[in-house]
């Protein structure tokens, strides 16, 4: 896989989905690593993917130069290159989406989020900044910067 720009590089189109059950990016990697690790051991490939419900109908204009950007608990923190989509069936015999991913999980500048159901499209031009590597030193602990946010600070 090769490397995947910063989100202010894709000016195209992304997808933006909650990351319900995860509350940051620590969470969902290690949810990911483990989903992979069993993947393996079943003699699957092993490439983190989101299964969804929905085919996106501007696949194209995503795969390969896209993100999935994820929100953790009301706020936007992170993102995923996705690579491509795949038909799956599921378990109860329906076909499905997987949004097949980039394993790295890049730290964006956070923005607070509503709630909703599913995934969005997001335009690249409304897409955060990738936070700078310099700045990973930095930054707060999530529930500080929560706090932060929540009092207007952010």
């Amino acid at each position: 896989m090769g490397d995947i720009n910063t989100s202010q590089d894709k000016p195209g189109l992304h997808l933006i989905k909650l990351c319900v059950g995860s509350d940051g990016p620590d969470q969902l990697a290690a949810w990911q690593a483990q989903r992979m690790a069993e993947r393996r051991a079943a003699g699957l490939p092993a490439q983190p993917r989101h299964v969804t419900r929905m085919w996106p109908r501007r696949a194209d204009e995503i795969a390969g130069s896209g993100s999935l950007f994820w929100v953790f608990r009301g706020v936007l923190r992170a993102r995923q290159g996705i690579i491509g989509f795949e038909a799956v069936r599921g378990e109860d015999g329906l076909n499905r989406c997987a949004i097949l991913l980039d394993p790295r999980i890049v730290p964006v500048s956070p923005r607070p989020r509503r709630a909703f159901q599913g995934w969005r499209y997001l335009p690249g031009t409304d897409a955060p900044p990738d936070l700078a590597r310099a700045q990973d030193a930095l930054l707060l602990p999530e529930t500080l910067e929560d706090e932060l946010q929540a009092l207007g600070v952010f």
